[in-house]
């Protein structure tokens, strides 16, 4: 059942990674529409990702 919904999930990235290709050469609204979606998300999950690292002194990275 985990390898199902692992490999959903993977068909949809895999999907939205293309449709931001395809946007970005022009594509049909409906893959402009997706792409941005797909970006915002990226954006949520990367932003989610910052917020986690708490902790005190330095990191090893600088970001």
């Amino acid at each position: 059942m985990i390898v199902l919904a692992l490999t959903g999930l993977l068909v949809l990235v895999l999907g939205g990674c293309a449709c931001v290709w395809w946007a970005a050469r022009g594509g049909p609204r409906w893959a402009r529409a997706v792409a941005l979606v797909t970006l915002a998300a990226g954006e949520l999950l990367r932003g989610a990702n910052r917020t986690d690292r708490t902790g005190g002194g330095k990191s090893g990275s600088d970001d």
